[in-house]
């Protein structure tokens, strides 16, 4: 599993679909030998992951790397059910702060694991 790392990767992705949400997250997806000239941007046939976790859903910086953190160990886990292609999980909505009152909660964390699981099964479902 490769990491996107440059803006032009994470702006041909978002280009792409969206291939799966959830309540938070979102999952877009864009194949490698898109027409987009994303071939050029993605060196390997691999599996590329990028987490975007905007400040305004996410305020604390320890909140938004723990995020990161989830998202990069669910998605390495479950590299079989990915397709070679580039894919960025984006949060769209916060987690409510009165729910999870601590930033790194294990609360938090499990509720993060879930649901980004549930993302990438309904990705699964979609493409087959």
């Amino acid at each position: 599993m490769q990491r996107l790392k440059t803006r032009a990767q994470f702006q041909a992705v978002l280009a792409g679909a969206t291939v799966a949400r959830t309540a938070h997250f979102a999952l877009h997806r864009c194949p490698l030998d898109a027409p987009s000239g994303a071939a050029s941007l993605f060196s390997a046939q691999d599996v590329w992951v990028g987490a975007m976790v905007p400040k305004r859903w996410a305020r604390r910086a320890v909140t938004r790397n723990a995020i990161k953190r989830q998202i990069y160990n669910v998605t390495a886990a479950s590299e079989a059910s990915l397709p070679p292609a580039a894919h960025v999980v984006r949060l769209r909505a916060g987690f409510d702060r009165k729910q999870f009152v601590s930033a790194v909660s294990d609360k938090l964390k499990a509720a993060v694991r879930a649901e980004l699981q549930l993302l990438l099964e309904r990705a699964a479902a979609a493409r087959a």
